[in-house]
């Protein structure tokens, strides 16, 4: 048969029917493909990033860790009378 001598033409034919029957579901089907993608892309690289700490965010202060402040109002500053501090 002339069919398999030449597979370009072969192809060509699976190309149209695939059109004719299956043509109102491709863009559901490229949806999906595209949203399967996606979740793939996401799963792989959270798991390339599994194991390693996250060096972006700031570290968190202890409870222990001293806290430098400025004092605003001090009772002890001398000129006060009230111990206010004002």
């Amino acid at each position: 048969m002339a069919i398999f001598r030449e597979p370009w033409v072969l192809g060509i034919i699976i190309l149209v029917a695939i059109l004719l029957f299956a043509g109102p579901k491709l863009p559901s089907i490229a949806r999906n493909l595209g949203q399967s993608m996606r979740i793939i892309k996401s799963e792989v690289k959270e798991m390339k990033n599994d194991g390693k700490e996250e060096k972006t965010t700031a570290p968190k202060p202890d409870a222990e860790s001293p806290v430098e402040g400025k004092i605003v109002n001090d009772p002890t500053k001398p000129g006060t009378t009230d111990g206010t501090g004002v």
